[in-house]
């Protein structure tokens, strides 16, 4: 049977698009290898949104095609934002290539295989519309336990930074009973653990018909008796609801954790952002989000150096950092993308300079970070264990439910046993600056 070696590049989102693709993959009847060099085919989905993941995707590729070029490959096939950004013009850059899929045209991968290798490169690109739904074969790459689920495609802001838009199309959501219909089959396979993803997860629903709203969703995925957590991942801080609030305080299955993307504090900065303005102001917003009765996890994002950003901006930028108290921050400097309305903008920001700032930013985070950690110790909350720790047979390793997978921290745990997979409840002996360390503590 031939062979198949596949690399995805990018955010969970695009991890989603690379799990159909393998589900397409297997679907013509090759093997997934992890090896290359034992692979007849290599197939890369790329990500494009900032100028660090274009380079990546391009090392990627010719990596692959350096391999192809010793006799290793017969065929390389590239799909996703790289080919949607740069187009046809990639025929001419990179021939080594011997097909090209825009993010729109992901249900033709079969019809690449099928292709010769040698023959002239084939490139489909158009606007996107591909939009997966629960019939869609995948492959999950995800631990057995744990698993994305991306309820829309797309996004319509108009952010003046971000090229998605023009990378994904506009914002479609999937409708609820499709949704519904996935995430049960995922419980069924022994999924303990929905992450939901989208660009902008809490505008899903306004553009079905007819409209819907995310908590509806939620309230049907609760109905799924054996599902243990759900987390809200990407959620646009505009556009939260009191009731997306309130189901978070009343469902325990619901993650206390909001990951709400604020990109700046600064008024004048977010305008030139592009950045919807809501009815109140962010700190008024986690001044609400604190105010619930179930104290809700908040992980955000920001950026440093967008045009513009004088030293009295981002001290406005710390000093809330400092007072809002987010469990989780991260942090990426302004990149000008081609194509955006932020490129062409003046007052930039020298790099030496952001890169400072990002130092100094991640030493207030830290600083937060240590002290929520310390609150925690002596207390005892659910963790999801994942298996030993990279480096020691001597600790396991797990996440509580307000840590999500790869881009949060993680609790070692340091006495008991427990399966992978396995929700144990934990109590917290160490806390350090994004780790935590525990005993497992068994009929608690």
């Amino acid at each position: 049977m031939s062979k198949a070696f596949f690399i995805s590049l990018g955010c969970a989102k695009n991890l989603v698009d690379s799990e159909y693709i393998l589900g397409l993959i297997k679907e013509e009847g090759y093997d997934i290898t992890d090896d290359p060099l034992d692979a007849e085919i290599a197939i890369v989905n790329t990500c494009a949104f900032i100028r660090g993941a274009v380079e990546e995707s391009t090392d990627t590729i010719l990596d692959l095609a350096s391999l192809r070029d010793k006799g290793h490959l017969r065929y390389i096939l590239v799909v996703g934002c790289f080919v949607q950004r740069y187009g046809r013009k990639l025929l001419r850059e990179i021939p080594e290539v011997d097909g090209w899929l825009g993010t729109g045209q992901i249900s033709r991968v079969p019809e690449l295989l099928r292709a010769k290798a040698g023959e002239t490169p084939i490139i489909f690109i158009d606007r996107p519309h591909f939009l997966a739904d629960h019939r869609a074969p995948r492959v999950q790459t995800t631990p057995f336990y744990s698993a994305y689920l991306k309820i829309a495609e797309g996004c319509s802001h108009q952010c003046s930074y971000c090229i998605v838009p023009s990378l994904r199309g506009p914002f479609r959501s999937r409708t609820v009973d499709s949704l519904f219909i996935e995430a049960k089959k995922m419980v069924e396979r022994g999924v303990k653990e929905i992450n939901l993803v989208a660009q902008d997860t809490s505008s899903y629903g306004h553009d079905l018909d007819p409209p819907c709203r995310l908590e509806d969703l939620l309230e049907k995925l609760l109905t799924i008796s054996a599902l243990k957590w759900l987390r809200i991942l990407y959620a646009h801080p505009y556009h939260l609801t009191e009731r997306l609030l309130e189901l978070i305080d009343s469902e325990e299955v619901l993650c206390p954790y909001l990951d709400l993307p604020i990109q700046h504090v600064n008024p004048d900065i977010l305008r030139a952002m592009g950045r919807p303005s809501g009815s109140e102001s962010i700190p008024r917003l986690i001044e609400r989000i604190r105010g619930r009765s179930r104290k809700i996890a908040l992980r955000t994002t920001v950026m440093i150096g967008f045009p513009g950003e004088t030293e009295e901006r981002f001290t406005e930028l710390c000093d809330f950092t400092r007072e809002a108290q987010f469990d989780r921050l991260g942090v990426f400097p302004f990149s000008p993308e081609r194509g955006t309305r932020a490129a062409r903008l003046k007052d930039g920001i020298p790099q030496e300079v952001v890169k400072s700032r990002i130092e100094e930013i991640m030493e207030i985070q830290a600083e937060n970070s240590r002290g929520l950690n310390k609150e925690l110790v002596g207390k005892t909350v659910p963790v999801i264990v994942e298996g030993l720790h990279p480096e020691t047979d001597l600790l396991l390793s797990g996440r509580t439910s307000t840590m999500a997978p790869d881009v949060d921290g993680q609790v070692l745990i340091n006495k008991g046993s427990a399966m992978v997979g396995e929700i144990v409840p934990v109590q917290i002996t160490e806390a350090h600056t994004y780790d935590l360390v525990g005993t497992i503590q068994r009929g608690v």
